[in-house]
């Protein structure tokens, strides 16, 4: 879309890029802005509920190593 028409259509062209398309803008045939949607924000860790879930986990007896090792040679042949 030219820049013209953009400027034309901007209310409708923020609509589409709200509803997940991604609109370029071009400049005498070259691309000179995007609209993009916006990116859903991330979720903040709960650190609390991380430890928590952490401290109920059983520790490991065997070192990742060892580990390793025994499944590569377990599954090689």
């Amino acid at each position: 879309m030219n820049l013209a028409e953009a400027k034309a259509h901007l209310s409708a062209l923020v609509e589409r890029a709200e509803n997940g398309e991604r609109i370029s803008i071009m400049r005498r045939g070259k691309v000179v802005a995007e609209l993009t949607p916006p990116q859903s924000p991330r979720k903040p860790i709960d650190l609390d509920a991380l430890k928590a879930m952490t401290d109920k986990m059983t520790p490991q007896t065997e070192s990742s190593g060892d580990f390793i090792r025994r499944m590569r040679d377990d599954y090689r042949y």
